[in-house]
């Protein structure tokens, strides 16, 4: 049974997929001439408004750049196999955090999104302690628990020899990197510089990261396909720019090879399946992040009864609204 919808054609999905990598280098080289920017300005303006600016600058300019590692982990930044390898290794570097094991989480949480089987679907359980401490930790420091997560507990579940290799391959690295760093500060006397502007916007990025990874799925209806199972948010057009509209998020989980510069054409197409299959649309990333820490972590009983209700006020009717595979199944007969 696919799940895909009969709404956008192949011609259609074709049209949408390919690459451009003028764009894709210029966006890149404007994200770190404006970090580099916010770094001197950080350097330069110590113990200011500036300096604690410029983090939270340097952070979210950071998630730029991941957004776009995320594109790497489906192929759909550059042409070749080894350039979106090569992207993904390199803008993984100031994190113990490997492509390899964020691409292979990645690839099972497309699988099995929003099931009990997605390495990624931590905010469903029973609410019990753990549930509270996880999901709280998360939000509060998402990189302490995605370093934990991508550096021993996933590669110890999932990875054969081929990606242990890689896995440690990617680590040896990232400590050279880190120590030809700090050797070369030590011996200039910047050590405490260079860990500042290193770790205060790695602090800023967790924050941003946690935001965006539970919004995107959050509340949304659990075991339902990938469609419906997918927050789509309409951003701001500066938030979608600088997130490479990772905010259309419901596309691209349903044609992961559309690439991030068509995925608001890929939206309006989906748009009436969005709606009918009872897929979520919010405007702001900030309020949804909100209504998740006021929240907690999700059970299903809970999940269906804030969707219930959010039906009701939209003037829709909960159990009448069919999944993704039964609006398949109705448009194919």
């Amino acid at each position: 049974m696919s799940d895909k919808p009969a709404s956008v054609t192949r011609e259609q999905l074709q049209s949408l997929i390919y690459y451009r990598n003028g764009l894709t280098l210029a966006k890149m080289a404007l994200f770190v001439s404006l970090m580099v920017v916010l770094g001197v300005l950080s350097w330069q303006y110590e113990g200011t408004v500036i300096e604690w600016a410029s983090y939270i600058g340097l952070g979210y300019l950071w998630m730029s750049l991941v957004t776009f590692m995320h594109e790497a982990t489906h192929y759909t930044l550059f042409p070749k196999k080894w350039q979106n390898w090569a992207y993904g290794v390199i803008s993984l570097l100031p994190v113990m955090v490997t492509f390899v094991a964020f691409k292979e989480d990645h690839m099972e949480h497309h699988k099995y999104n929003r099931s009990y089987q997605d390495p990624d679907s931590f905010t469903m359980g029973k609410r019990g302690v753990a549930d509270f401490i996880v999901f709280y930790l998360y939000a509060a420091a998402s990189i302490v628990l995605a370093i934990l997560h991508f550096t021993f507990i996933f590669p110890v579940k999932y990875f054969g020899r081929k990606e242990w290799a890689i896995h440690l391959g990617e680590i040896t690295l990232k400590l050279l990197f880190a120590w030809a760093l700090l050797s070369w500060a030590s011996r200039h006397g910047l050590t405490k510089d260079v860990l500042e502007v290193w770790l205060w916007p790695v602090a800023t990025f967790s924050f941003f990261n946690s935001m965006r990874f539970v919004v995107e799925h959050y509340e949304t209806p659990w075991q339902a396909g990938k469609l419906a199972g997918t927050r789509t948010l309409i951003s701001n057009p500066v938030n979608s720019f600088f997130w490479n509209n990772i905010n259309y998020h419901a596309g691209h989980h349903l044609y992961p090879r559309v690439p991030y510069f068509n995925l608001v054409k890929l939206y309006k197409l989906l748009e009436p399946e969005i709606a009918a299959c009872g897929g979520v649309v919010d405007k702001s990333y900030v309020a949804v992040f909100a209504k998740a820490l006021l929240r907690g972590p999700e059970s299903e009983a809970r999940c269906a009864r804030f969707l219930a209700e959010r039906y009701e006020r939209q003037g829709k009717h909960a159990d009448g609204l069919p999944t993704l595979n039964s609006t398949v199944e109705a448009a194919a007969t």
